[in-house]
């Protein structure tokens, strides 16, 4: 029995052969994409012969007494699991308990962005073996060795582990730079129709087939409110994009993809290659992917629009230079409007993400945000405006402790309750006036965006009742606003744009407040 990879053959029958079980986590919902990490790490672990199982959670819902179940009647030598922070205490919490109960003699490490930046509490409050840090493609089999007695785990970069009672914290693993020398993900290892046809993106077909896929990894900012697990940006030669999107296609029929690179308009002249590349290689694909307003000129817009882009999303954030600055975005509300003039003169749908709930906003700074949304809305999505959350490792995190707002991670995981909940407030008003003027203001988009689609009032309704009672009554359970057209997203006519009002300057900072009566706001 053999494994097949760029062309390799690895033997799986290794004496030195190991089990691996790779867990993804539940996430409540029954769209998921490709998660693209347990991929990358079940290739890496398959090209060295090593044995993989993949255990979606995710997809099929299994409960923690199910997984017990599981561990009770296998055995492996390494579990693993990664997760975000904002699932910490509904899932992670008490998956690691089960985990621990039933892993034997298993080695059970942690990954990702929940758990690179606070090493040791996740060490202490989750009792698992190991946390790695960072990227973990080559981590993983440094630590199979020392699983085997080949090394010892001092002698691995990039993990934190347990040692007795000890915490020890090795320094990090050098950037990984050559992306291309990384084995395609393991996709043969996933129910790949569950993450193909479960999602409906922005820009796709009803019965199109959707996949994740990166061209690169990395960031050249450093928003506030943003953690990165590593430095830098790495780019994959596009000719390799171009191969893995032609086996995507040939193998699972997909014919959209979510690229989810966080910059995939960088360098610019990487958007004509691709368009080139799509032609030469006869390729006629539609997706979606990221920028930052600076990047999306004109020119780099109609060559994404040329070569198959149906929404481009971007990080506004604000449409106010005193908050822009305070979150760090190096960029001005002038570079954003041209953004969006942009988006809007090409015909490309365009991510309208706002925050509010800044030390320099105010109800003004709200409405302005609201106006900004509503001029510009390709209705793609229902969009609301959320407040920032201070993730462990962001420097938005680090503000909060240094206000005396938070005290460390333990206090984080204690007050963050959902991504659309203030987990901390660093504005001037009371958390009462605050969500009464945030309801007002996502109550007006939600109205605006169904009488400018559907005309489902009911389902707008439906949606405003759900903020409601996450806001006033601590209905956690809320999913986001996005999750509501999912299932039938129809797209508004581009012309509706403009026909929402002409009140936006984009020549200035200034934008005329339009705020309904019944529905305005006082402090």
């Amino acid at each position: 029995m053999v494994f097949e990879s760029k062309k390799v053959i690895i033997p799986l029958d290794n004496p030195f052969k190991k089990n691996v079980l790779l867990i993804v986590h539940d996430v409540h919902q029954d769209f998921n994409t490709f998660p693209l990490a347990y991929g990358y790490l079940a290739a890496m672990l398959q090209k060295s012969g090593y044995s993989v199982e993949i255990y979606c959670m995710d997809v099929f819902h299994y409960t923690n007494d199910q997984l017990e179940k599981k561990l009770s009647n296998s055995q492996y030598d390494l579990i693993g699991a990664g997760f975000m922070p904002a699932r910490f205490e509904e899932t992670v919490v008490g998956l690691c308990q089960s985990i621990n109960k039933y892993k034997k003699k298993a080695w059970f490490f942690l990954g990702g962005p929940g758990p690179t930046p606070i090493p040791q509490y996740m060490l202490e409050r989750l009792e698992v073996d190991l946390v790695v840090l960072g990227e973990a493609e080559h981590t993983i089999l440094e630590i199979m060795e020392a699983k085997l007695g080949q090394r010892t785990l001092a002698e691995i970069k990039g993990i934190a582990y347990r040692d007795g009672d000890q915490v020890r914290i090795n320094s990090r693993r050098p950037l990984y730079r050559d992306l291309d020398a990384l084995p395609w993900p393991a996709w043969d290892l996933f129910p790949m129709e569950s993450y193909t046809g479960s999602i409906q993106m922005m820009g796709m077909e009803a019965k199109e087939k959707m996949m994740t896929i990166t061209t690169s990894r990395g960031c050249t900012d450093t928003c506030s409110f943003c953690y990165r697990i590593e430095k830098g940006l790495r780019i994959r030669d596009l000719n390799e994009v171009i191969k893995e999107i032609k086996y995507l296609i040939e193998t699972y029929g997909t014919t959209f993809f979510q690229f989810q690179d966080e910059l995939f308009v960088f360098p610019r002249q990487r958007v004509f290659e691709f368009e080139e590349l799509l032609k030469e290689h006869n390729l006629k694909i539609s997706y979606c992917c990221n920028s930052r307003a600076v990047l999306f000129d004109e020119e780099v817009a109609t060559s994404l629009m040329r070569s198959g882009c149906k929404f481009v999303n971007i990080g506004f954030e604000s449409v106010d230079q005193a908050v822009l600055d305070e979150m760090n975005k190096r960029v001005t509300i002038e570079e954003n409007f041209k953004a969006l003039e942009v988006a809007n003169k090409v015909k490309i749908g365009v991510g309208l993400n706002f925050l509010w709930g800044f030390e320099n906003d105010t109800l003004e700074t709200l409405w302005k945000n609201v106006e900004a949304v509503k001029i510009y809305n390709s209705f793609d999505q229902v969009r609301t405006i959320r407040p920032p959350s201070p993730y462990p490792g962001s420097p938005l995190y680090y503000r909060a402790i240094q206000k005396g707002l938070l005290s460390g991670p333990d206090d984080f995981f204690k007050k963050f309750k959902n991504s659309d909940i203030m987990t901390v407030n660093f504005t001037r008003y009371s958390e009462e006036e605050y969500y009464r003027m945030l309801f007002e203001a996502n109550k007006d988009l939600i109205l605006h965006h169904f009488k400018n689609t559907t005309g489902d009032m009911e389902a707008a309704q439906e949606l405003i009742d759900s903020f409601r009672r996450l806001y006033f009554e601590g209905d956690y359970t809320f999913r986001g606003a996005r999750k509501y057209d999912r299932e039938s997203r129809k797209k508004a006519s581009i012309s509706t744009k403009k026909a929402v009002a002409d009140t936006l300057v984009t020549e200035s900072d200034n934008i005329t407040l339009v705020q309904p009566a019944e529905e305005s706001v006082t402090v």
